[in-house]
């Protein structure tokens, strides 16, 4: 079985940015081929590396060039897993089951391309979950942002119906049928084992993943001692408007670039 992390192929991609290279790279994780998309200004110089985990489900969701190439044009080199199952990815999405490890593999295929020793994660909505178990479950992370991030898997199940089915299908039944398939989704017991400073960025009016994530996570963090910024916006929903959404961007790429680990 080949290693994980290791690149198995790499291919140009379109870049909507001029100034910004994309490639779309298939690498190993688990024993799986996996593809993910990386981001890389095209001026020659060391740069810290994100890893971007994207928000959605199979095609809804998917990383978007525009995104990671408007990350990357911050100074940065992004990596965006797609997760298993996607884009001709092997094996199946399992909404922050196995497929975590996709994300956890992605950091050693970013660090093959940025200063390893500055790796931070930019989580969106599903992608918080999965953020939130990259930074405990590895040791070499930098900062996490999660904006408009999932951080209670009982709570996503509770309050979106439209996602029920999908959630039953994927993880195995209800959370009171197959508890197991639930708890071993549950990052918030493991809080205490983050080792990173945490910004949490979240819209109040959010109603697909609601502002109660925020607040859960923002105790549990605060709970546990870890350093956490809060940037919340009462007028936003899950999408923030383009023109501040890029300043929000910014401002987090900047907020990124001054933490120096805990």
């Amino acid at each position: 079985m080949k290693i994980n992390g290791t690149i198995e192929k790499v291919r140009i991609y379109p870049s909507p940015n001029p100034h910004i290279v994309l490639k779309e790279i298939t690498y190993w994780s688990c024993g799986l081929r996996v593809k993910g998309m990386l981001a890389s200004p095209k001026k020659a110089g060391s740069y810290e590396g994100i890893l971007y985990c994207r928000g959605g489900m199979q095609s809804i969701g998917m990383v978007r060039p525009a995104r990671i190439a408007q990350i990357a044009s911050e100074g940065f080199i992004v990596f965006a897993p797609y997760y298993r199952g996607n884009r001709g990815g092997e094996g199946r999405d399992e909404f922050a089951g196995e497929d975590r490890w996709d994300a956890i593999c992605g950091v050693d295929v970013l660090k093959q391309y940025c200063i390893p020793e500055r790796i931070h994660l930019f989580a969106f909505s599903r992608g918080g979950i999965m953020g939130l178990w990259i930074a405990i479950l590895r040791n070499d992370i930098t900062s996490l942002v999660t904006w408009a991030g999932v951080s209670d898997i009982y709570l996503t199940y509770e309050e979106r119906l439209d996602m029920r089915k999908m959630m039953k299908r994927v993880i195995g039944g209800t959370p009171t049928k197959y508890p197991l398939g639930y708890e071993q989704r549950d990052v918030l017991p493991h809080i205490g084992e983050l080792k990173v400073s945490t910004l949490i960025i979240h819209g109040e009016r959010d109603t697909n993943v609601s502002f109660e994530h925020a607040k859960v996570l923002e105790q549990a963090l605060i709970g546990n001692s870890i350093p956490v910024e809060t940037w919340y916006y009462p007028e936003f929903t899950h999408f923030f408007p383009s023109k501040i959404n890029r300043r929000v961007v910014k401002d987090a790429c900047h907020w990124m670039k001054n933490e120096r680990g805990v």
